[in-house]
């Protein structure tokens, strides 16, 4: 099929905008987006330092490539990668090295943090014999230490490769569990808070498939493994429901983040929403013990 702006063969058609793009126009129409979205979320008036979560994979590897791409050249802005070791050795060795590579190529600054040295635990220890679902805890575990890296590295902003998939999955399940406070709560940011480092989403309205296919005509460093404990979430069965309705009706997937943009400006602003800090270890938290802390007590790894 040929590309609908040239005579070139297209290598994607993209159903929601009934077009064809050739490899040359689909990296200019993915490289457009990611600007107009770095553009909506970060206003750069003094020199800043963002950090990049990145975990090995297409998605953050794709976000960190952006990041370099879009600030790499700008003497105001520095630049880091911070990657979380959860501690599953079928998986995450692999990442890392892809991680290292990358930000090696790249020439980025590049921080390791272990889940095991901060928590006393390691995701493969919390799923042994399958006494637990780990996923929920790796994903406690995992935010806090990427915030901790943030205020760690004096970090301004954390660019994290959630795509559009990731972003209307997030959204349903909160809507779904009647969440208001964390829907509210959801990235990008855009006022700081005491204690947590901004979060942005340079990639929140491009699709999963997208991101993929850009890695590779890119030829983006990036490692294909799959975590083994992913089939436990219950996220999957979100992104089945979510990858139907876009199937049967395309755009649905962009309908849900533009629905929830418009409403979130009704929902409290995020000055409004109280934070304390946790009694145990004063990160910033709604309650009185934030997630992690009650995670440590209930595995029993407090040192």
């Amino acid at each position: 099929m040929q590309c609908s702006f040239c005579s070139n063969e297209a290598v994607v058609f993209l159903k929601y905008n009934g077009s064809h793009l050739c490899d040359k126009h689909f990296i200019k129409f993915f490289q457009k987006r990611v600007n107009l979205e770095f553009r909506s979320e970060l206003k750069i008036r003094n020199p800043v330092r963002i950090g990049v979560a990145l975990s090995g994979g297409k998605d953050s590897s794709v976000a960190l490539y952006e990041t370099q791409r879009v600030f790499g050249k700008r003497r105001d802005v520095s630049i880091v990668a911070i990657t979380i070791d959860e501690g599953i050795e079928s998986y995450r060795p692999e990442t890392i090295r892809a991680a290292k590579s990358l930000t090696m190529k790249l020439g980025i600054e590049h921080k390791i943090m272990k889940i095991e040295e901060s928590f006393g635990t390691t995701m493969d220890s919390v799923s042994e014999g399958g006494r637990l679902a780990p996923c929920s805890y790796c994903g406690v575990f995992r935010r806090k230490l990427i915030n901790s890296a943030g205020i760690d590295e004096n970090l301004d902003y954390m660019v994290t490769g959630l795509n559009l998939d990731d972003t209307a999955q997030s959204m349903m399940m909160n809507i779904v569990r009647g969440d208001i406070a964390r829907l509210g709560r959801m990235g990008p940011h855009t006022v700081p808070k005491d204690g947590l480092v901004p979060r942005l989403q340079p990639l929140r309205k491009i699709a999963e498939k997208e991101v993929m296919l850009y890695a590779i005509l890119q030829g983006i460093d990036f490692s294909h493994s799959t975590c083994p404990y992913a089939d436990r979430a219950l996220r999957n069965e979100f992104r089945d429901s979510i990858d139907k309705w876009e199937e049967r009706s395309p755009g649905t997937k962009y309908s849900i983040i533009n629905s929830f943009d418009k409403i979130k400006t009704m929902m409290p602003i995020e000055e409004d929403i109280k934070m304390g800090k946790c009694r145990i270890c004063g990160s910033p938290t709604p309650g009185d013990i934030c997630q992690s802390c009650s995670f440590e007590r209930e595995l029993g790894t407090w040192t």
